[in-house]
């Protein structure tokens, strides 16, 4: 099953309530703080809300 490493790549100052609560959902702090999410719908849309926010690549765990 493949996994997804995803990456805070801007700030969160000045962004919407939905969209921090949604990064810190993904479990993103800091900028450059990656995590490791598996690759399931649920995740994909929440990626998808912050995109411009976070960096992405797959990776096979």
């Amino acid at each position: 099953m493949a996994k997804l490493e995803i990456t805070l790549v801007r700030s969160l100052i000045g962004r919407p309530g939905t969209q921090r609560t949604t990064v810190k959902t993904l479990g993103l702090r800091k900028i450059n703080h990656k995590v490791v999410q598996p690759d399931n719908a649920a995740i994909r849309g929440m990626i998808n809300k912050v995109s411009h926010l976070v960096s992405v690549k797959e990776i096979e765990a």
